[in-house]
Formats: C-alpha cells, structure tokens, sequence
C-alpha cells in the first residue's frame, strides 16, 4: 500500500472555497498476487499530507490482511478501520481520519471487484454471485438502528429483486441521468455563461447548475441570464457552498424563486441540521428544496437530517463517507424516508466513483428516476485510466473492473507534491 499525494492547480469560483488546488490523497493496495486495489479521497490542496499521515496510520490495520478475509466480513473490516480504540479519538468517523478511512476502503473495494473482473457496481448484481444478505453484510449499521434496522435494509434489497434486470438493461443502453456545473461558475463572464450554456445545450444537457453566494445583485442578473438561455421546461438548482447563516439563506434564496430553482445546495454550515431543517420548512411553500450532503461526516448525521425532514436531496459523496460501505447504508436510509439521492461529483474523481453508486441504488434500491440526477463537471478525467463516459448527458456504466480510482502513472509522477514537474515549475515561477 503507498499514499501518494495528486494535486492540480486549478481556480474554483466558488464563495468559501476561494483558492483550491484540487488534489488526492491517493492509496496503492498490493497483493502477493501482484493484482493491485487503488483509492483515493478528494481534497483542496493544504492539509492533503495530514490526510496522507492518517492512511500511513490505518497500513497496520490492512498490511498482512487477505482480501477473502475482508469481504467474508466487511462490516467487520469498516469497523475495525472506524473504530481503532485509539484513532478513534480523532474522530469518530468525521474529519481527516475518515477521509483516510474511506480512501483505504475505497482501494480494497477497487480491488475485489478487479479480482472479480466486473465494475464495482456490479459487485452488487447477481451475475457477480451477490445477493441482498451479502449486501446488507458490508453495512455498519450502529447508531442508525432507530432509523434502519438490519432487517428493513434487507427487506429493501429483497423487494427491489423484481424488475431488477429490466433496469439493468436500461441503464446499460441509456446510462443515467446527469447534470452540469461548469456553466455558471461564480467569475464567469455573461458572454462566458451563454457560450458555455448554449455549447452544453447541443450537447444535450437538460439540467443546470448554478453557482451563487456572493453577491445578491450579480446572482440574480446572472440567475435570469441562465433561466432565458435553458427556457421554462428545463432544470436550474443554485449551490451557495454554505455561504449563509440560516435567515440570510431563507431571504436570499427567496429572492431567487423567480427563476424556479428545484433545490437550493448548501445554503449554510453543513453541519447544521436543524438550520437545514428551519431552511426546508421556510422554502418549501416556494416549491424549492434543501440540498445538502458532499461535506456531511457520516452516516448518523445524514439520519438525522432525514428524521428532521432538513433535506429534500440526498448528496452522497464517495470519499467523504467511509467509501461504499458507508454510502449503502445512506442509499438504503434515504429510500426508506422517501428522499431521492443526486450525488455529489466533480472534484478530482469524484464522478468516476459516484457513478458505481448511483447505478447501484437504481437498479438495486430505489428503482426510481423521479426527481434523480447526478452531478457531473467536466475536468481532470483525463488522468484516470477508466474514465467517465457521458452520452446524451448521462452518464455510461462503466465496463472495465475495478471502482474507476487507478490514475495514470504519468500523471501521478507529474503532479505529485511537491516532487512532481508541475509543483517544481510553480515554484519556479
């Protein structure tokens, strides 16, 4: 196993985070086979090497392991990894340690489903030899027993048997539905947006986001640019990136209901579910719901915004929870309160993971594409060995095995930090 540190230089326009280098902590698991497992988990530049400490600390956890030894009981494996009696204490299971934990996870499940030569979403499917058991097997289901117990998870899985190929089949001919960012970044210019939008519009797209937070003015000129260029019949949401306190987000995103937005994203602190939650209540006769997700620390809160109805859409992100075992136990949580699930992508890699997991909760959990989308932003694919394929703005099932983490050497080498070409030429300049 070798962490390894991937950033890129890159200009967000988003209001709180200003000034990203968009970066990896990424993870090499070996075998004595010679198959390797790869993970990774996403930040923003400073910090990256303490993410890096932490995966070094949770090798002795993983080093020596057999990889039959983790699946047969991979609850198990995610809790040993969680609940170090002494790592523990950095967490339990938020912040740095996590994003260590899910980075590991995320490699050992790159490698079993490359050891099974399917795409990790089909791990899930019975082609593969699953079944729902085995599904429920990999979840940590402590602390959300009031909210999902094992058995209705199970029940869940049971149920979305029926129908389970034909959408299968669907997914493998039509892909699944998508949405974009990167035509209404805060910093573009109008002539910018209407360029970007009215390329993305050829392209397909049908669902836009847009991003807003630090101007109210410049929002709504831009809000209305954006609306007049897609028309009425298509989707528009706005992502504050928790720019707000909670009756600033109420004001501010009312100002905005002209234009029909379907969610607002991240209207405040992330943490704070019963300000998303007073945010809900105060939108909802507006017709627009709460998004929120990328940043929340683990399953129990993600209950807790579901009990307090202070979402409307699920974001799940694949390397902030505790990789996919974590991220099932949201998906089933999420079906159960009747909430649909949009993840979160972009970043460095994020939508080659996301893509596994949405694929699973249709065709295994949800069974549904009412009010569902994922979220795409087209950057950075092209350091990855099997990246994403968008046709028609959906997204392809992936056919090469693993969980589309494995980087191309070449750009791992070149933007490693702070030994890579691209790091030692910034510093020159």
């Amino acid at each position: 196993r070798k962490p390894r540190g991937e950033s890129r230089l890159s200009r967000s326009h988003r209001t709180a985070h200003t000034d990203p280098d968009y970066s990896t902590a990424y993870v090499v698991v070996h075998t004595d086979s010679g198959l390797q497992g790869f993970g990774f988990t996403f930040t923003l530049g400073k910090g990256t090497e303490i993410v890096v400490c932490a995966v070094r600390a949770l090798a002795g956890l993983v080093v020596g392991k057999s990889l039959q030894e983790i699946v047969s009981d991979f609850r198990g494996f995610y809790r040993l990894l969680s609940s170090d009696g002494q790592m523990r204490w950095l967490g339990p299971e938020k912040g740095v340690i996590h994003l260590a934990t899910a980075a590991v996870l995320n490699a050992v499940w790159d490698l079993w489903a490359r050891a099974e030569a399917f795409p990790s979403f089909r791990l899930t499917l019975p082609d593969s030899g699953s079944d729902p058991k085995q599904i429920v097997s990999c979840v940590d289901f402590r602390y959300i027993t009031d909210a999902l117990t094992e058995e209705e998870a199970l029940d869940i899985l049971v149920k979305a048997q029926e129908g389970k190929q034909q959408r299968e089949d669907q997914m493998l001919k039509e892909g699944y539905p998508a949405y974009t960012t990167s035509c209404a970044w805060i910093g573009y210019s109008d002539e910018q947006l209407k360029q970007l939008c009215t390329d993305a519009l050829k392209s397909g797209w049908t669902k836009f986001k847009v991003k807003v937070g630090a101007d109210l003015e410049d929002d709504t000129r831009r809000c209305r640019l954006i609306r007049q260029m897609i028309g009425p019949d298509k989707t528009l949401m706005i992502d504050a990136n928790q720019r707000w306190d909670v009756s600033e987000a109420i004001g501010w995103v009312s100002s905005l209901a002209e234009f029909k937005p379907l969610w607002i994203e991240e209207p405040t602190c992330p943490d704070d579910i019963l300000g998303h939650a007073a945010i809900s209540k105060a939108l909802a006769p507006l017709g627009i719901g709460v998004a929120t997700g990328e940043q929340c620390q683990n399953r129990v809160m993600f209950k807790q915004f579901l009990q307090a109805s202070a979402l409307q859409f699920v974001q799940i992100d694949s390397c902030r929870l505790g990789s996919v075992n974590e991220n099932l136990a949201v998906l089933l949580m999420a079906h159960k309160f009747k909430v649909p699930v949009c993840p979160h992508a972009g970043g460095v890699g994020l939508c080659e993971l996301v893509q596994h997991l949405i694929l699973f909760d249709y065709i295994c959990v949800s069974g549904s594409l009412s009010n569902r989308m994922c979220e795409y932003v087209d950057h950075l694919h092209e350091h990855f060995t099997s990246p994403v394929v968008i046709h028609d703005a959906h997204y392809m099932p992936p056919k090469d095995p693993g969980y589309s983490c494995e980087m191309l050497e070449s750009s791992v080498k070149k933007h490693q930090y702070p030994e890579g070409d691209v790091w030692k030429q910034h510093k020159n300049n």
